[in-house]
């Protein structure tokens, strides 16, 4: 007779309060190892899925500390955009200015700012020197669309500049004293080098604890499949400048997975790679021989998946990532929680049961910086939330030739819904790191190591579970 082993998820344990000798939760350090050679501020990234993470929830993401993973459900060109757009969202110096001609008229230098998201454009003739400086304020003025740039301009003669070795403090000094926005970086021959603006400057000292790259750009994640386009896809994005490429299925523990890997290191080189998802000890000992820097593990347990319903298989998470955890931190490899995670509670659970970063969609869903229009119900707001198994998600990428299934051929392993519209991700986001540090806290944890070597689980039964929410408060409000 086959034995059964049990296997639990995050609400049927609770962490053991151990003594503390941390005075207060801003003591605790939240940085943790996304990928070998990633360093996280906070251990949180945001789920690849099309109604989660676009530019806009990447840019709040990286800015709190953390990392956002752009799905792949559109062409390869808009993919290549959305990274472009994380990566130009905030530098001390942008190293590509977008520059005009000057004999481009005002409604295309209108077009073009609208088109990129930017406020104003540097002008140059194909040389790239130098010519002057097109701001929002000089459109506002302008008499007409016909107009040529060149006549609204503020020119070369008048404007101040700097050059490649300008510190943080003199460009700060310079746009400050001068009561400008922009600080052009030329060389000796009036040769644009970069652009300063003091828009970048006001976010390096608003977001302390954003990632950033070598050249002081937010980080990003780009989200690769194993099918058609997907080297090419690859390529293009680590070209945008993707810092990381999760290669990401449903069963991530299958031949077309490892050969996927296989052509992306030999098409891309020694680029991190993270890969899922899976949820054994087994299946996260043959990811981390075959060479990934970092491993999602959940199979399952997402707001709206039903892969456990549709196929019967899966993990309840907490096993699935202590097990998985126990074999990687062997390799040196990161463990990525992926969905269950309804509370910041369960964040402290997942990193105590041995995750580096937890991943979120649910919770992030409907929110400001979500992807979709905000639709009105009466006099509440809404947003569309679902999976990227889910049915809807398959006829997108089969409109967008991302894939030949016949749709007839689909069974959808993920549900599709409306939730209530949220406010602000990065509110969400504080609400759930301050969750986090206070479990530290509990736990006599400074860091997430400590965390993960310090958390003693007990299960509960379901009066326990019961008995950890609120209960028996009737009807009465004071």
């Amino acid at each position: 007779m086959r034995t059964i082993p049990l296997a639990l998820t995050y609400n049927d344990v609770l962490i053991k309060p151990r003594r503390s000798s941390i005075q207060s939760r801003s003591l605790v350090n939240t940085k943790t190892k996304l990928t070998k050679k990633i360093t996280l501020n906070i251990p949180l990234v945001t789920s690849n899925m099309d109604t989660v993470t676009e530019s806009d929830m990447a840019i709040a993401i990286a800015r709190m500390g953390g990392i956002g993973f752009i799905h792949r459900f559109m062409s390869i060109e808009d993919n290549v955009e959305e990274i472009q757009r994380v990566k130009r969202a905030q530098n001390f110096i942008i190293q590509t200015p977008y520059i005009i001609d000057p004999d481009k008229t005002i409604k295309e230098a209108k077009l073009f700012i609208q088109d990129k998201g930017v406020s104003g454009l540097l002008v140059a003739n194909g040389d790239h020197k130098l010519q002057g400086v097109l701001s929002s304020r000089d459109l506002l003025f302008a008499k007409s669309d016909d107009q040529k740039i060149t006549d609204i301009m503020t020119p070369r003669n008048k404007l101040i500049v700097g050059n490649m070795q300008t510190t943080f403090e003199q460009a700060q000094n310079t746009l400050r004293e001068n009561k400008i926005e922009k600080l052009p970086l030329v060389d000796e021959q009036n040769i644009i080098q970069g652009l300063i603006t003091s828009a970048d400057i006001q976010h390096l000292i608003d977001y302390p604890l954003a990632n950033v790259d070598i050249h002081g750009r937010l980080i990003v994640g780009g989200s690769i499949g194993v099918h058609g386009d997907f080297l090419e896809r690859a390529e293009a994005l680590i070209k945008a400048g993707a810092d990381v490429l999760v290669i990401d299925i449903a069963h991530g523990h299958s031949d077309i997975m490892f050969n996927a890997i296989k052509s992306c290191r030999q098409k891309l080189g020694d680029i991190q790679l993270i890969a899922g998802n899976i949820a054994t000890a087994e299946a996260a000992k043959d990811m981390c021989e075959a060479g990934v820097d970092a491993i999602k593990v959940g199979v399952g347990p997402g707001a709206t998946c039903i892969t456990r319903l549709v196929t019967g298989c899966g993990v309840p998470q907490l096993s699935a990532v202590m097990e998985a955890a126990e074999v990687a931190k062997k390799y040196g490899v990161p463990v990525i929680a992926d969905g269950g995670v309804q509370t910041s509670g369960d964040i402290v659970k997942a990193i105590g049961g041995g995750a580096d970063t937890v991943m979120i969609g649910g919770l992030l869903a409907g929110t400001e910086e979500s992807p979709g229009i905000i639709m009105k119900r009466g006099d509440k707001k809404y947003k569309i939330y679902r999976g990227s198994a889910s049915f809807s998600v398959s006829h997108r990428r089969k409109t967008l030739d991302l894939e030949k299934k016949d749709l007839n051929e689909v069974v959808p392993e993920g549900v599709e819904s409306i939730i209530p519209y949220k406010g602000s991700a990065c509110e969400i986001v504080g609400q759930l790191i301050g969750g986090l540090k206070s479990g530290m806290s509990y736990t006599n944890a400074v860091t997430i190591s400590d965390l993960q070597k310090n958390v003693e689980f007990v299960q509960m039964t379901s009066a326990g579970v019961r008995e950890s929410g609120p209960h028996d408060l009737g009807n009465t409000i004071l």
